[in-house]
Order: structure tokens, then sequence, then C-alpha cells
């Protein structure tokens, strides 16, 4: 029995690394299951496996060894089901851009919860800062802003003009990085310009509709030259949340968790409660509004009598 790391899952095929340095190509036994989570994809990159290797060169997985982390979204946004994006991840990069596609904050939150859910420190990567101009400088600044004031690193990058590369480099170095990021938003141009041996496939905006074709159809994982490993997603439309209970919610916006202690309730949502130190902080733009409509949203689509007037 060999050790070994997943690098890529397709289908229910997989390209395992054993710890000798050899890849192949392997199958999993029978149902393996880490949890009582229904997934899509029992297996995924990153994660550890012991693999028996066949007489035709070909591997056998047998067991998944515990996972440090996970991250995981629903299949679709009519499925129940949830699909694991990656296991055991130091960091998460989530690549946004303000135009050629733009990044809805909305998806951002939603990222982040699960980021958080999940205890992977999150990292977000604004690129295409060379196609900011007056116009949008004010909207870049505000989203920067957002997030440097919760506490989220913010890093802005240019892959076509090679801006504040070298920094990206040094954030990825001996860290096994997740990044992510609707599709167009240059993930594996990226990629390429920080190991540019990978080559891997890159797609043009759709003029059409500004918004990015799909070039990595599943998750893999690829090692870095200078330390560390980077895993490549697919480029995400929707980041559907699943096994998050919606009281807890409040403890994935640390804005929120931290105002929450000042609440006139123990067991306050942060919704319609008197007393609430959070809607109090919302009320006054403490809290900024883009955040607060998204944990409104995420906890409860019908909560919209209670919504108070934002600034």
């Amino acid at each position: 029995m060999e050790k070994g790391l997943v690098l890529k899952s397709t289908g229910n095929r997989y390209k395992v690394r054993l710890e000798n340095g050899k890849t192949l190509d392997c199958v999993a036994r029978g149902r393996l299951r880490l949890n009582e989570i229904k997934t899509t994809n029992p297996l995924t990159v990153g994660d550890w496996v012991d693999v028996e290797v066949r007489d035709d060169g070909t591997g056998l997985i047998t067991l998944i060894h515990e996972r440090k982390n996970y991250i995981i979204r629903k299949a679709t946004n009519l499925s129940r089901e949830a699909h694991i994006i990656a296991a055991n991840i130091d960091q998460a990069l989530l690549i946004v851009t303000i135009t050629q596609p733009e990044t809805q904050l909305a998806f951002i939150d939603r990222y982040l919860v699960t980021a958080e859910a999940y205890r992977i420190p999150t990292i977000l990567v604004f690129n295409k800062v060379d196609l900011i101009d007056e116009s949008l400088k004010p909207v870049l600044n505000s989203y920067i802003s957002i997030y440097e004031s919760i506490g989220y690193k913010c890093l802005q990058v240019s892959a076509k003009e090679n801006i504040n590369i070298d920094l990206l480099k040094e954030t990825l170095k001996d860290k096994v990085s997740l990044l992510s990021g609707n599709s167009g938003v240059g993930k594996s141009t990226l990629i390429n310009l920080i190991e540019p041996g990978l080559n891997l496939k890159t797609a043009e905006i759709s003029a059409a509709h500004l918004k990015g074709r799909h070039t990595t159809t599943f998750s893999e994982i690829f090692e870095l030259s200078f330390g560390g490993y980077i895993i490549d997603t697919p480029g995400i439309k929707s980041f559907g949340l699943v096994d998050i209970d919606k009281n807890e919610l409040y403890h994935f916006f640390p804005e929120i968790f931290k105002l929450s202690e000042k609440c006139k309730y123990y067991n306050c949502t942060h919704i319609h409660e008197p007393g609430c130190a959070v809607i109090e902080a919302a009320e006054k733009g403490e809290i900024a509004p883009s955040r607060y409509l998204s944990y409104l949203s995420i906890y409860d689509d019908e909560n919209e009598k209670y919504r108070p007037k934002l600034k």
C-alpha cells in the first residue's frame, strides 16, 4: 500500500502522485465517505489517500486520510447535493475583477462565508487593475475598503501588465493555495504567469456579454517550482452554501460576530430584534450595506420586511 496525493479528479477517475514521486491513474474502491454530507464527489484534489498499486500500473484508492479542512458548494443551484472543491488547503485566493467581468459583492460574501465556516484564510486578489480608469477607481477603492476594514488582505495585480506578480508569488510560496473566481477573471492567465511551464488553457472574454468562458473543467493541483502548490478550480458562476446553520451564520461575518456581543439578546438573529447592536450599526452605516444585505439574503430571503434602512 502506498500513500499519495490526489492531483486531479475527473468524474470517477483520479490522478494520484505517490510519495515516491510516481504518478498513477486511479479509481476508488466502493463508496468512500468521510462524513455524513451527501456529495457528488467522495474524493477531491488535495486529498491524501492510500493506493493499492496494480500490476498494470494503475491504482486502486482504498482509504481517504482525514482532512485538515475542505471547501464545499452546492453541486447546482437546484441540487441539495454538495460538491467538494478541494481539501487540505492552507489559504484560498479569490480572484476578483471590477470589470470584464464584474465580480458581484454578493458572490464574494458567499465565498468568504464558506471559507470562514471551514476555517480557510482567504485573500482577495483584484486582477486586471490595468483596466481601471478614473471612473472605476472609486469602485475598486470601495471594494478594497469594505474587505480590508473587516480584516481580509487585498492584493491588486495585473497579469497583462505584470503588476505585483512577484508579490503574488511570495503570497503563494510554500503554501497549498486554492484559486477560485468567476469565469473570465484571469485565473489561468495568472497561473501561467506565475508558473509558465504549466501552459494552462485560457480563453477570451465574450464581447457580447462581458462574461468569461470556462477553460478549467475539473479542479487540479499543481506543484510550484518556488515551493508550494496551487489548486486551479473551474470558474464559478454562483456559490450555493451548504451545511451552515443559519442561526450560526453571523459567526462567519467577522464584523457582525464582533458586534453581536453587544446585542440585548444572546440568541439575536440580527434581523428584527430590539436592542440589536448589529442592526444599529447597519443603520448608521458602520457595517457596509452590501455585507449586511448579503447576511440577510443568505439567512432567509423572506426576511425582506425586516430589513432596516441602510445609508
